[in-house]
């Protein structure tokens, strides 16, 4: 791993990252390269852009002050671990969930939080499914998801987990306001208010586009949602 263009990066994203982060973040990518071998984890192979689209990228929340310290986060859809597993490294006192519809992602998630002396909770499900759980339904203080789906989906899994005051979080491309409209219908439908789009840049790279869709629960989520599981892919809200 690059040590430096990662330090640099958070540096001017004005983020913390003591030594052990750093040795973290190292063991982290040489976790990833040993069970990538054997599945399909992530296709970001070349370290540099590793650091850009995985680790910088994943950081954006903490840039932007959307994470409080201790706060309790789910990371819905979680895959090869981005975003939660570089905000767990950056700030270890996150109460972090990681959430994926695969036991052999979960499996890894799990032996990654081991070797690096990290402590959250994993859960092998469906969003739609754990969302109705009352040990998570409207339990967290942020959701975050990267990668995962359309706006108005989005909304739909992840909303249901947030406690009223709570913040979703969702990295998404330029072409995003294009789904704002749908986004917002299925928000209030759901308890929910988007805030708006924050940009989120990886220092030194302009073609990187991700942005930050920002939604606040501002109510309940009606018992009605969410869907069964793969309605809110199929047939998303609004």
């Amino acid at each position: 791993m690059n040590r430096e263009r990662l330090a640099n990066g958070l540096e001017a994203m004005g983020i913390a990252a003591d030594r052990r982060a750093m040795e973290r973040f190292e063991a982290f990518h040489a976790i990833l390269d040993e069970y990538n071998a054997r599945m399909d984890l992530t296709a970001v192979l070349e370290e540099d852009e590793r650091v850009d689209r995985h680790d910088l990228d994943s950081a954006a929340p903490l840039a932007k002050g959307l994470l409080a310290g201790g706060a309790k986060v789910i990371d819905v859809g979680t895959g090869a671990g981005f975003p939660g597993m570089p905000l767990l490294i950056l700030k270890p006192d996150l109460r972090m969930t990681f959430l994926d519809a695969q036991q052999k992602r979960i499996g890894f998630i799990e032996d990654a939080l081991s070797r690096l002396e990290l402590s959250a909770v994993t859960l092998h499900a469906r969003a739609e499914d754990a969302a109705r759980m009352a040990e998570h339904r409207e339990q967290y203080d942020a959701a975050v998801s990267r990668a995962v789906a359309g706006a108005a989906t989005l909304a739909e899994l992840t909303l249901p987990f947030l406690r009223v005051g709570g913040v979703s979080v969702a990295w998404k491309g330029p072409g995003v306001a294009e789904e704002l409209t749908h986004a917002k219908r299925a928000s209030f439908l759901l308890g929910g208010c988007v805030r708006g789009v924050l940009p989120a840049p990886v220092p030194g790279r302009d073609d990187w586009q991700h942005v930050l869709l920002v939604t606040d629960k501002t109510g309940k989520t009606p018992k009605a949602y969410p869907r069964r599981a793969g309605l809110p892919g199929k047939k998303p809200l609004a």
